[in-house]
């Protein structure tokens, strides 16, 4: 299945959710991504987290082109260009950073593979949209300004596509409030992929939590 920068562009506008998840153990990984997945939610953030990240993230992408081609893997916290070219060798769909880095969108757009950048500031996302990025990540979204800092910027840069990690819950009320801000896309991490879920092993307790929170962002949009 080809993944290509507009693709995972529409797709993940479409999914609304982006799950964003860590772990060390190559089986619990492949569990969640699968039930992200199954729950409407493929396009996956996996971040960049410990040692042999990069290691684990091939191991991931090469079973995951295997038995499940409908996912779109993507790696998060990547601050350095080479850092990004490492993941992008190893199948990385979409690169996301809790800055932007220009050298990143430079290796990135070199590979026409979507980067979405962590910006703070409406200076920043201007800059990311000269560096040719589609979506910006509102990071940290709820510390900079929340749903009122989307609706602000939203004004006088009406083609922003804003993705806001930090501070969306996998809830209606603030699914309503971010979105009905004008966001395309909402990063969830523990709050949709539980510390609890994963220890106990609950695939299926993500999955639902997953489609219902990809369920209320359809809902909402459907209004």
């Amino acid at each position: 299945m080809r993944h290509d920068r507009l693709t995972v562009l529409n797709a993940l506008e479409a999914q609304g959710v982006c799950p964003v998840f860590y772990h060390s153990d190559l089986d619990v990984c492949l569990n969640v991504i699968r039930a992200c997945a199954a729950g409407g939610a493929p396009v996956v953030e996996f971040t960049n987290r410990g040692d042999f990240a990069v290691d684990l993230f091939g191991e991931l992408a090469r079973e995951l082109q295997k038995t499940n081609p409908e996912v779109v893997l993507g790696i998060g916290s990547v601050v350095d260009a080479p850092t990004a070219a490492l993941f992008l060798n190893r199948g990385a769909r979409f690169v996301v950073s809790p800055c932007l880095v220009p050298d990143v969108a430079r290796v990135c757009n070199r590979r026409m593979t979507a980067y979405f950048p962590g910006c703070g500031s409406v200076t920043d996302i201007g800059n990311a949209h000269e560096l040719g990025c589609d979506i910006v990540k509102l990071f940290p979204g709820a510390s900079v300004g929340g749903p009122d800092f989307v609706k602000a910027v939203m004004g006088p840069m009406p083609w922003t596509r804003i993705m806001p990690t930090g501070g969306v819950d996998p809830d209606e009320g603030s699914i309503a409030k971010w979105f009905g801000a004008g966001i395309v896309a909402a990063g969830m991490g523990s709050k949709l992929i539980t510390d609890a879920a994963v220890k106990s092993g609950d695939w299926a307790g993500i999955e639902t939590q997953v489609r219902q929170t990809v369920a209320a962002v359809k809902a909402f949009r459907a209004k």
